[in-house]
């Protein structure tokens, strides 16, 4: 079993992974000079949110064939779910000291806490609710579109109208979220200062954890006899069908626990960046977890999570230097990859090995 999980693929990342893991926190705490910035730290730990999120697209769509174009909004639930709780523990240090209602209520001229607030001063109930709330509507919206048997283009449609119609309510200040604020002014989570190296360093293990342990149930899921059966629907739905399947469940299983691990990243992604508001839900976000998994490499896992931590660098490096060409370049990785790298940027390298490979054992 433990061999069918960490393979040579999974193994190299993950080894890669715990280096990174252990040197940067290393590099920002312990190392006179500081070698590796705290603005660093938040980066780095902000682009492995990027990769568990890219992971969770490549769950459904590499191995089921599901194209969603909505798993943004799972990510924003999450982040948001995690940012109620943020908000619940400024208590009296807010601009407007109210021991209950955070400074935008009081703002608003709110009487009271909404009743979708209460419980979130708990971690642990926030932390329950970073996962069901995604995972309650990719059931909900799931269960409608696959016992519907939506599949295709009209599917993906169906997502990015979803996200869309949450951005535009969340963006409504009747919806006590902030608003088009969201929600931001974090203090500290579990009683740590979020503004304080170890607790950057703290998150940045926190995402590497979560990404290690995403992409190990992902690579369980994949390798069991469900994954096989996913890929079955992914290439022959009908026929997976009428050998006796129940599609709809194996459909709708997948794109919960996916739906999930997109709420985490969304959670610990809001207290490294200091901020969730409602253009985390644009379609336009969306679409990018696409690009990150088709130039990773989709339905390899671990290419999906490079290609997230690829196209984050390269957005922040370009939006520094030519911020107006950044879109160009988003583009043009996109047609890149559909033109000359089916296999994404992992595949490109792995069957660049082999032919060197072949070349040096091939007889002289």
């Amino acid at each position: 079993m433990f061999n069918r999980l960490i393979d040579r693929r999974m193994g190299i990342f993950l080894a890669g992974l715990f280096i990174i893991t252990v040197a940067v926190p290393i590099g920002n705490l312990l190392i006179a000079g500081q070698p590796v910035p705290s603005y660093a730290v938040a980066l780095l730990g902000k682009y492995l949110c990027y990769a568990l999120l890219a992971v969770s697209l490549d769950l459904v769509w590499g191995f089921a064939g599901i194209l969603s174009l909505g798993h943004g909004a799972f990510f924003a639930l999450g982040g948001y779910a995690m940012g109620m709780h943020l908000m619940r523990e400024i208590g009296t240090r807010g601009v407007y000291a109210d021991p209950l209602l955070p400074d935008f209520m009081v703002f608003l001229n709110y009487d009271e806490l909404p009743w979708f607030w209460l419980g979130f001063d708990n971690f642990l109930f926030a932390s329950l609710m970073v996962m069901l709330i995604p995972g309650l509507l990719a059931f909900v919206f799931g269960w409608l579109a696959f016992r519907s048997r939506v599949t295709g283009v009209y599917l993906s449609i169906i997502t990015q109208a979803m996200t869309y119609a949450l951005m535009l309510a969340f963006f409504r200040n009747e919806m006590g979220l902030g608003g088009n604020n969201g929600l931001t002014d974090f203090k500290d989570l579990l009683g740590f200062n979020l503004q304080t190296d170890s607790t950057r360093a703290g998150l940045f293990v926190a995402a590497a954890i979560a990404l290690a342990a995403g992409l190990l149930i992902s690579k369980f899921i994949t390798t069991s006899k469900l994954g096989k059966v996913l890929v079955g629907v992914r290439d022959a739905e009908s026929r997976t069908r009428f050998i006796g399947y129940r599609v709809e469940g194996y459909k709708l299983f997948v794109f919960i626990v996916s739906a999930m691990m997109a709420g985490v990243a969304g959670a610990i992604y809001t207290p490294l960046v200091g901020i969730i508001n409602p253009g985390e839900f644009s379609p336009a976000n969306s679409i990018e977890i696409v690009i990150w998994v088709a130039l990773g490499g989709r339905g390899t896992l671990v290419g999906a999570a490079i290609g997230a931590i690829i196209v984050a660098l390269a957005k922040t490096l370009l939006t520094g230097w030519i911020p107006e060409i950044w879109l160009f370049a988003l583009g043009g990785m996109f047609v890149l990859v559909t033109l000359y790298l089916p296999n994404g940027v992992l595949g490109a390298v792995e069957n660049t090995i082999k032919k060197l490979k072949r070349k040096t054992e091939a007889p002289a």
